[in-house]
């Protein structure tokens, strides 16, 4: 069950319009807190920047949605960006569009453009991903059943997340909930009853999109 779309890691992009340089951060969050530490540190970053904008979405119904124009004119940065995450499905995202003013004035629907397309940019380098319930299998096998689970394991009917090599072998098995039983299946009759399941456990993974 996908619970909602998300960054998969911090984006940065940069781009010169009409001599302005906007730089944009993007960073996935789980919290407003975790989300006020990243704007904090790249208007740090950024002191003698002309302007250092925003923006955040969090919760998977967009319970949290704020920006700040920065000194911009109200409505034409921070704004839109919020708006664009919402109407693209984005949420636990913190984004901060960085501007240096090169001289020219880029007008309320320039400014609207121009910070929307470098956040997008921004998106675009971190990558999107969907954040899924999974059900995990922490499973004890000995080493002849090794090459066959992965094997198996490349039709996508489920993922191995890890591998531990120990006296037995033990591999860190997902798929989607609902499928827990074939998994189980799956693994009894691949080491004839001998595999153990040490742990299981749903979590919230991310999927790249």
């Amino acid at each position: 069950m996908i619970l909602y779309k998300t960054l998969l890691k911090d984006g940065y992009a940069e781009q010169i319009i009409d001599k302005s340089k906007f730089i944009a951060y993007t960073c996935p969050v789980e919290s407003r807190e975790e989300a006020d530490v990243f704007i904090t540190g790249i208007k740090a970053k950024h002191r003698d920047a002309t302007h250092n904008v925003p923006a955040m979405v969090i919760g998977d119904k967009f319970q949290i949605q704020w920006a700040s124009d920065d000194g911009e004119p109200q409505g034409t940065s921070g704004a839109p960006i919020v708006q664009m995450l919402v109407k693209e499905g984005l949420t636990n995202l913190a984004i901060v569009v960085t501007r240096y003013f090169g001289g020219i004035k880029l007008g309320t629907g320039g400014l609207v453009r121009a910070y929307t397309s470098s956040a997008k940019m921004g998106i675009q380098a971190a990558g999107i991903c969907t954040v899924r319930d999974m059900y995990l299998a922490d499973v004890k096998m000995d080493y002849t059943h090794l090459s066959k689970l992965q094997n198996l394991s490349q039709n996508g009917s489920f993922d191995i997340r890890e591998l531990i090599y120990e006296d037995m072998v033990r591999a860190v098995l997902s798929v989607e909930p609902e499928k827990k039983e074939e998994l189980r299946l799956l693994i009894a009759n691949l080491t004839n009853g001998t595999g153990i399941i040490m742990d299981e456990k749903l979590e919230q993974i991310k999927v790249p999109a």
